[in-house]
Parts: structure tokens; sequence; C-alpha cells
């Protein structure tokens, strides 16, 4: 694919020529210090993106003024230095570095005047509690909180009406606080500045949140003024650097409705594209539009919408500007990305959490190797920004700790027997072949993959299957696979050190009373039996939420029992909207604060407390109340031993474990 790679053709845009097509769009990655400015974390995030091709990179929601939100920051001369850095070290690989500069749609110096007051009162308490005095204590620590309580409160009314009620003089003042940033990263070296179009910009845009009678509200001339002012502020602030507009789409749902809130929808986005580029925009990145209180509609999980699904916005705003136009959202391949560049659809791919998975996208394309693909399932980054803790990748162990987590060459190069072709197993493979060891690997059945092969059954699942594939491609060029083999201890002492990832087996709750149609949700996914009629699932776990969801989907009367106080505790807070819309279609009944006691004489109704005595009836019960670790027989193996994986601990791993663990035992031998 190299020799003709659509990807790693080089495009002039603005005043800047990138050595390619691959871009990093701007996501939150926490990775930034306390106020803002590029730390060791960032820096090493960024320009491993560097080092493995990317052309453009932007760093995501760089707010110009100094808010309580955890994003990174460009208000204060002192935090110039930090960016140049970052920008010097981005160009030593030719690849070059955007800001894209919001701001949030609240009154940020209103609201952070308020929770400076709530932070201030409670020193003065904590002060007073030191000298004793325990009354000035209680008096200031409730001023504290009410405080607190005000600041929220004026959040939380600003986040849906600021954008109408804010003044001239603020929008103003906000105008100069980004052109001024501008400024900065100019000074700083950065190339290119997006203008972030949703939040302030994209609620000023949207008939939906937009209700001036000004000249900033009514009309799409008006509603759109404000954003081409604050282009206009850019160009004026910093007039060597590429200006990008991320045009955000209201797209429409299958069931019609309307899909984001800030932005445009279609007809006038179309209409304001043009606009952009008589303003002078240099590229308009087509995105869709935020506002609607779940990251996943704008970074939608695995199975929710089609492979890159504003595409076709895309589509029609290139057709319509002789700018560069580029295109994000669920383009996870590279075939996809180069079908895209081919067709004319678009002129540069944003791979956001494609990167996060594989950051070396760009060199492998040249080399023609296998990509680790993302499997859009949103559980390491999604989850974290919106939990506001530091993103990282499932697939990745590196993600996010690239300054000090990486492959690291072996001085002593060993024969490694690695036993089990599960997730943990494959990885642990890859790392310690990559280190220089001469690694086999003895899979017991015909396929790797291990519980992958069971996840990938309920519904919207199937991309998760993307994870084996990539160690199908890679294991056999760099591995020995022993496939229907469980090697013996003579057979294992013939290697220098042995990696064990046996993995995990189904748990099976031990159930007073009639037990005959009682079944594993294991076999019902690897379809060893099938169930119909009234079902009713015994946990309600990830495993027992999906396995009722599959069965819902399969036409059963379904009831899942759930002993804690929530269904699918751990699921992403992105997919689980998902599952419960799939439940309310289906009818499924869900029990929680539920504890089964056991099960009727004629084994066909399910006995539990909630706290009183119910009975549920049922064709079949099936058991997901988790799984246990395999026990691996040391008998007799006389060479160092380790444990990855399920097997590993007394919990069993999810994916993003399995593979931290295999990879920092792989890298440790």
């Amino acid at each position: 694919m190299s020799k003709d790679s659509k990807l790693l053709q080089p495009i002039k845009v603005g005043n800047l020529t990138l050595k390619n097509r691959i871009m990093f769009p701007p996501l939150t990655t926490g990775y930034e210090e306390r106020d803002g400015s590029i730390g060791p974390r960032s820096f090493a995030f960024y320009q491993r993106l560097a080092k493995g091709g990317a052309s453009y990179v932007v760093i995501g929601d760089v707010a110009p003024v100094n808010t309580a939100s955890p994003t990174p920051k460009l208000y204060d001369d002192s935090q110039i230095p930090t960016f140049k850095k970052l920008a010097d070290a981005m160009h030593e690989y030719d690849c070059k570095l955007a800001l894209q500069i919001f701001h949030p749609e609240y009154d940020v110096p209103g609201v952070g005047k308020l929770i400076m007051a709530s932070r201030m009162a409670a020193v003065e308490g904590q002060k007073a509690k030191a000298a004793g005095d325990m009354e000035t204590f209680q008096l200031k620590m409730k001023e504290s909180q009410d405080i607190s309580t005000q600041a929220y409160a004026k959040l939380h009314h600003d986040m849906k009406f600021f954008v109408t009620e804010c003044s001239h003089e603020q929008l103003n003042d906000i105008k100069m606080a980004i052109a001024n940033c501008a400024k900065k990263a100019q000074e700083a070296g950065i190339d290119a500045i997006e203008v972030h179009g949703d939040r302030l910009l994209g609620s000023l845009c949207s008939t939906i949140l937009n209700h001036r009678t000004d000249e900033y509200g009514g009309s799409l001339e008006n509603r759109t003024r404000y954003a081409l002012e604050v282009v206009q502020a850019i160009k004026e602030a910093a007039p060597n650097v590429m200006v990008e507009y991320k045009l955000p789409i209201i797209t429409v749902n299958e069931d019609g409705s309307l899909r984001g809130k800030g932005g445009l929808i279609e007809e006038e986005a179309l209409i304001f594209a043009q606009m952009l580029e008589k303003a002078g925009v240099d590229l308009i990145q087509v995105a869709q539009a935020n506002h609607t209180g779940n990251m996943g509609d704008t970074i939608p999980p695995m199975g929710s919408v089609p492979y890159n699904w504003t595409l076709d916005t895309c589509r029609k705003v290139k057709q319509l500007v002789s700018i560069p136009v580029a295109t994000v959202g669920r383009v996870v391949s590279v075939e996809a990305g180069e079908k895209i560049l081919a067709d004319g659809d678009a002129d540069m791919i944003g791979y956001g959490r494609s990167l996060l998975a594989d950051p070396d996208i760009a060199l492998k394309v040249e080399k023609d190797e296998p990509i680790r693909e993302c499997l859009n399932c949103n559980k390491g980054c999604v989850d974290a920004i919106q939990g506001r803790r530091y993103i990282s990748c499932v697939l990745n162990a590196e993600n996010g700790d690239e300054e000090t987590v990486y492959i690291k060459p072996c001085e002593n190069p060993k024969k490694i027997a690695v036993v089990g072709g599960g997730i943990a197993g494959c990885e642990a493979s890859r790392v310690a072949s990559i280190r220089g060891h001469k690694v086999t690997l003895f899979e017991a059945t015909d396929k790797l993959g291990g519980q992958i092969n069971i996840a990938c059954i309920p519904p919207r699942k199937m991309e998760i299957l993307r994870s084996v594939k990539y160690y199908e491609e890679i294991l056999p060029t760099m591995v020995d696979i022993q496939y229907n083999t469980k090697p013996d201890a003579a057979t294992l002492n013939q290697f220098d050190e042995v990696i064990v990832a046996i993995g995990a087996q189904d748990f099976m709750l031990n159930v007073p009373g009639n037990t005959q149609y009682v079944v594993s949700s294991w076999d019902v996914l690897n379809e060893v039996v099938d169930v119909k009629g009234k079902v009713a699932v015994i946990g309600g776990g990830l495993v027992g939420t999906e396995t009722a969801e599959y069965l819902a989907n399969k036409g059963c009367d379904v009831s899942i029992i759930e002993m804690t106080d929530k269904i699918a505790a751990q699921e992403s807070g992105t997919i689980l909207p998902l599952i419960m819309d799939d439940f309310k279609k289906h009818d499924v009944k869900q029990y929680t604060n539920t504890k089964v006691t056991g099960i009727s004489e004629d084994g066909k109704t399910v006995l539990a407390t909630n706290p009183d005595p119910i009975e549920i009836p049922c064709d079949a019960i099936v058991m997901a109340v988790g799984s246990k670790k395999l026990v691996f027989d040391e008998t007799g193996i006389n060479v160092p031993v380790h444990y990855v994986g399920d097997c590993a601990g007394e919990r069993t791993a999810d994916i993003a474990s399995a593979i931290r663990s295999a990879y920092h035992c792989a890298n440790e031998i």
C-alpha cells in the first residue's frame, strides 16, 4: 500500500506543507499540568505522535482564560515556554502543531470568583479549627459550602442560557482573550490555530441554543457573526499561523431526532463553510455537533453509528469550497481513510482514538505493516474524559505514560514459552519477541483470542474482534504458534522462562433447588446451549447485561437479576444508554437490589428477596455471576513461571488490565 498510499501524500494547507494526510484531531487528554501548561506527560504523548509519523497534531480544548476546567491553558506569558518546547520537539519530526482554542459557554470570571470565594472560606475555616475556634470553623465551612452551591448553580444555568444572556462587553472580552491566546501561540512557534466551532461559538451559531434578539441572534448571518469576528481577530493577532475551523454539524438520528445542539444543521453549515473560506480560514474540519450531555454522541462507541457517519456532509462541504477539508469520526482503518481520499470526499483524515491505539499509523502504512486498530470501545478514552481522568487506550499499555513506559531491548535473549493465546498471552508474546526473545506461544484451541471470541457475540460488540485480528496478523511473523497444544512440564522445562496466560472460566453460583434448567452465560454466548421463552439472567454485571441483551434480541422474554443497586455498573457511560434503550425496546425486566435465595422444585421459578420475597417465573436460568481464574499446575516445572491476565490475580481482568499485566511482565523478563 505504501507505494500508492493517498494517506502519505503531502498537502498544502494555508502557509503550511503537511508531509501526509494523517491528522490527530483535538481530544481532551487530562495530561496537562494544573495551570494548563505542557508538562512531561503531555510532552511525551504528543512527541510520540510526531515520532509515529502524523503530520498534523491538534491539542484540544486550549482555554484562553484561567478556567477551573482541567484543560490546557495559554493565557499568561509564563506558559509560553512549555508550548514552545513542545512545538520545537514536534518540528524535529516534521510534524505541525496546532492549538484548538475554545471558550466554555459560561461566565468564566463569575463562576471563578465564586469558586475562589468558596475555597478562601474553607481555608479560613481550617485556620480557625487549627486555632481551636470550632464555632468559626463551622460557620466558615457552611459559608464555603453555600458559595460552592451557588457556583455550580450558576454554572448549570450558564450552560443553558449564557449564550443568550452574555453582554456585548463579555463577548468582546472573550474575543480579545482568544486573540491574545493566538498571539502567544504564534510566539511559541505553534503552526496553526483551530477555532473550536462548538462550545460558545457553536452555541451562538445554533438555532436550538441561541435565543438572542440582537445582531448575534436570529438569522444565519447574525448567528455566525461572532464566529467570523473571532476568526478575524485571530488572523490579525497571529498573521503567521494557519487557521482551521472545526465545523460542528447537527446530524439526524435514525429515528428522525437531532443529534447535537451546538453548531448548525447541514443546510446552514454548507453556507457557513463558504463564509469561512471567504473569511480566510485555511482548513475546515467537519465534525459532529456537541451539547447533548453524552460524549457518545460526538465520540460514538462501536456499533452505535455507521463508520464515519458525518462523511456525507464533509463531501458536500468539499464540493463547495476550494480549501482543504478534514473528516473525523470512526474512520477506524487505513483502508477507509485511503478510500475517502481516493474518492475525493476529504483531504485530511482525523485518526483520533485510532492514534491512541497505535501512534505509528503513518510509519506502518509506509512499511506496509499491520496496524493495531481502535475498537471504539470508549473504555479508556471517553470514559476517562467524562470521569475527569487522563485518557488511555485499553489496547496500548504505553498510552498516557510514554515518558516512562516503552519496550526495552533485552540484554540476554531467552527462550520464552507463553501458555495461552488469549489477549494477554498474545500481548506478552508480542512484547517479548520485540525485545529480542525467542517466543513459542501454546494455545489449547485452534484459534487465538480466548474470551474475546465470546465477548464479540452480544449486540454491537463484533468490532472487538479487531483486537484479535491484529495479533493474528503480526504474531505468525514473530513467534512460533503451537495450536491445539497443552504443553507438559517436560516441554516447558526446555525454555528459560514461562509466561502463563490461561485465563479464566465462568463461575456457577451454588443455588439451592432444582438446577436442571440452569446454564452458563458463556455456553449461551458460545451457542453451546440454546434457551428460549422466559429467561432469568442471574447477575447484572457486564457479562450478564450483554447476555440479557443478546437473548432479548433473539426473542426471549428476559429478566435480569442483580444484587447491587445498578445494572452494568462498570459499563461505559456512552454505551450504557444504548443498552438501556434496547432493554426498554424489548421489555427486559430489571431486578436490582435483589438477592437470589433459591430455585423452585420444578426448576422454573427463581426465588429471591427485594427485600420482600419475590418469584420470577422462567423457562431457563442463565448464570452470569462472574468468572474465576484457571489454576495452572506447576508440578515438575523447574524454570521461572510468571502469570498475566485473568489467571494472575484474585480477580479476573478486563482487556486493559490483561494487556498491561502482559506488557509489563514481558518487558521485564
